[in-house]
C-alpha cells in the first residue's frame, strides 16, 4: 500500500515537469486530466471497450486486455493499432506511465487482442529511436490520439524523433 501511494507522488511530480497535457481543452478536458484518464473517461473505456471487443465498431478500434498489475484481473483497453512496415503496433497515446502499459510491462508483455475473436499477443516494446516513424503512421490514424502528441501530422519524422521517447510504442507478435 504506502509502495503504491509512492509511486502515485512519484508519477505526479513526473506529470507536472511534464507540462499540461494538449488534449486538457476543449471537451477532452472531462477525459484527462495531468496526463491520466478521469473517473468519467475511466467508466466510458470499460463501456467502450466492450463493443470493439464484440466487433461491433470499425476495424480502426481494438480492446486490448492485459492482465492488471495489482488485482491479476484481466482490464480491457481501447486502441487504434497502425500498421507499419507490415507490422502491427500500439501506441500510448497518454506516455509512459498508462495502465495499460505499465501492466503489460509487469506481465512480460503477454497480452490479448480482441476484435470479435480473441487473439493471444506478445507486446514487444520499441526502443526510442525508432519510434518515429511509427507514431508518425500512427497519427495520421488515430484521431483521438492527436491532441495528445504535439507535432502536426505532415511534420517531418525528425520532429517524431525528438518526442519518441515520451510515447511507448509495442509490436504486436502472435503469441
Amino acid at each position: 500500500m504506502l509502495t503504491n501511494c509512492i509511486r502515485g507522488g512519484l508519477r505526479i511530480v513526473e506529470m507536472q515537469a511534464r507540462g499540461k497535457d494538449p488534449a486538457e481543452s476543449g471537451l477532452l478536458r472531462f477525459y484527462y486530466r495531468n496526463w491520466r484518464p478521469t473517473l468519467w473517461r475511466r467508466l466510458w473505456t470499460r463501456v467502450f471497450a466492450w463493443a470493439p471487443g464484440q466487433g461491433w465498431l470499425p476495424d480502426i478500434v481494438v480492446t486490448l486486455l492485459v492482465k492488471e498489475r495489482v488485482t491479476a484481473r484481466m482490464v480491457g483497453h481501447v486502441l487504434v493499432p497502425v500498421i507499419h512496415g507490415n507490422q502491427r503496433y500500439l501506441v500510448s497515446m497518454l506516455g509512459d506511465r498508462s495502465n495499460w502499459v505499465l501492466d503489460q510491462r509487469e506481465t512480460g508483455g503477454e497480452a490479448f487482442l480482441k476484435r470479435g475473436r480473441l487473439e493471444a499477443v506478445r507486446l514487444v516494446e520499441i526502443p526510442p529511436e525508432g519510434r518515429a516513424p511509427i507514431l508518425k503512421a500512427w497519427r495520421q490514424i488515430a484521431t483521438s490520439g492527436r491532441r495528445h502528441v504535439p507535432i502536426s501530422n505532415d511534420a517531418p519524422v525528425s520532429d517524431f524523433a525528438k518526442v519518441a521517447g515520451d510515447y511507448p510504442v509495442f509490436r504486436v507478435d502472435p503469441r
